[in-house]
């Protein structure tokens, strides 16, 4: 289903829409990017913040810690209230002391919105100190959002841990978010506009690439094998369109070299065929005609009574002989060149009944759904295919079944339509594809050129002949012709 729908549509609109949904991912992508950058950013600014506080805080500590007469833990528990008071105010910045083993020491007083009283550190953050050897480690809480904590082993002046260091911060972010607000603003503004002008930018590039497709897809569309003009020509085409316009033309070339030969090679066999059937046709009655000479110049004697009787059947023989042969050039001679058209205004009514009086009307039925269908058409060819049709319609029913034929007339905005019904024998199976076919013939006599000559008459005038039958109980020929 998918692929159905795919095939519908044009190549215009898959560059259009590839176009568009380039941008919009590209869109997406910068603006993803530009979020990854600012957090990457925000917590790089924060990480360093922590870092330059936990150095001034370090180097405060260790400038009491350095002229301080006490040794080990004994420095941290000596340290004055007011001398931690008085560094937290200092570095603006609260924090704990902690012995090694992670016992709370001593603490700042600043006011603060969390609760950072803490007797103990988590045994896990001790251990981490002592197994990995590290001096410092900072843990993201996952309870309060922004807030962090780092640890950090302060030491002596022998380098000596002597205690931890907890310091606490909290990622004020409210001025970033009002900046990034406004910087997803304006690159929102700048987006939407880079996709306004993309979408008109790809519109008319689809239609740009698209054009000598469009011109090479008409022009194969008035292609026919009978012009000699079918070459395309466009002006400054891509390379790819290039070779293949060169392609086409190259073919076209090569298509009517064949066509001529084709041709050729069609008009010589048609005039071998045509030439074998004359001259079977004319065979046909030359026969007879010798026959009769042969036994007339046997039988002739001047002195019989009955001399100007024979001589009279005689030329009756022949005259009847040169007839037949005269009636066949003359359908060859049809058949090779319909005559040419001499359109009128015809009422269909009063030429059709015109057509049928020369039959028995006793067993043909005339009857149509208008009194008055006019077209344009030759009389003189529609009365001749009508009178063809009816005759093979007559010769049709076997000689034991009483004929009737039944001829009707039907009117439509356009077109007119006659339908020709007998009650014969019908048509085979087998000859069904090969009725209109010139030289096809069911009768004994006859050159098989009647119904082949009604189906170029038709063909001319633009119309159309199709039928339908039924072994044993008839056929019907419906003929469609154009009024103008």
């Amino acid at each position: 289903m998918n692929k159905m729908k795919l095939k519908g549509i044009s190549l215009r609109f898959r560059i259009f829409i590839f176009m568009i949904l380039m941008v919009a991912v590209s869109s997406i992508l910068l603006t993803a990017l530009s979020l990854i950058e600012y957090n990457y950013q925000s917590e790089y600014y924060h990480n360093d913040r922590l870092e330059r506080k936990e150095k001034q805080l370090i180097l405060s500590l260790n400038y009491v810690i350095e002229n301080s007469p006490f040794d080990n833990s004994d420095i941290i528990k000596n340290i004055s209230d007011s001398k931690i008071d008085e560094i937290s105010i200092i570095q603006n910045i609260e924090f704990k002391l902690y012995d090694l083993d992670g016992n709370l020491l001593k603490n700042s007083d600043l006011e603060s919105n969390i609760d950072l009283v803490e007797l103990k550190i988590p045994s896990y953050i001790v251990e981490k100190f002592k197994n990995e050897n590290i001096d410092r480690f900072v843990e993201n809480n996952i309870d309060v959002k922004n807030y962090k904590v780092a640890y950090d082993i302060l030491k002596d002046q022998n380098s000596n841990p002597i205690g931890i260091l907890y310091i606490p911060y909290f990622e004020f972010d409210f001025l970033n978010d009002d900046k990034l607000n406004s910087i997803l603003y304006s690159l929102g503004f700048v987006l939407l506009n880079i996709i306004i002008i993309s979408t008109f930018f790809a519109y008319f590039l689809s239609r740009y690439i698209t054009k000598p497709l469009f011109q090479i897809s008409s022009r194969l569309k008035l292609t026919k094998l009978s012009q000699t003009d079918n070459k395309i020509i466009l002006k400054n085409p891509p390379k790819e369109l290039a070779e293949l316009v060169d392609s086409y033309n190259l073919m076209i070339d090569e298509l009517e070299d064949s066509a001529v030969k084709l041709a050729k090679s069609e008009r010589e066999s048609a005039w071998r065929e045509m030439a074998k059937q004359v001259a079977h046709e004319i065979k046909n009655p030359l026969t007879p005609m010798r026959l009769t000479i042969q036994s007339f110049q046997k039988k002739f004697n001047i002195e019989n009574k009955n001399i100007n009787i024979k001589v009279d059947e005689f030329s009756k023989s022949l005259i009847q002989q040169i007839d037949v042969m005269s009636s066949i050039a003359g359908a060859f001679s049809d058949f090779a060149k319909m005559p040419e058209q001499k359109k009128e205004l015809l009422n269909l009514n009063e030429l059709i009944e015109t057509a049928l009086d020369i039959f028995d009307n006793q067993f043909i039925n005339f009857s149509y759904d208008s009194n008055e269908v006019l077209a344009n058409l030759d009389k003189s060819q529609l009365i001749r295919v009508l009178t063809n049709l009816v005759k093979n319609a007559i010769q049709s029913v076997p000689k034991e079944r009483d004929p009737i034929i039944d001829v009707f007339l039907s009117n439509t905005t356009t077109h007119a339509i006659i339908k020709i019904s007998d009650n014969g024998s019908g048509i085979d199976e087998e000859i069904k594809l090969k009725i209109f076919e010139p030289r096809f013939t069911t009768k004994s006599s006859g050159m098989g050129l009647g119904l082949s000559i009604i189906s170029n008459i038709i063909k001319s005038f633009g119309g159309t002949i199709e039928f339908e039958t039924k072994m044993n109980m008839g056929t019907t020929f419906t003929i469609t012709l154009p009024k103008n």
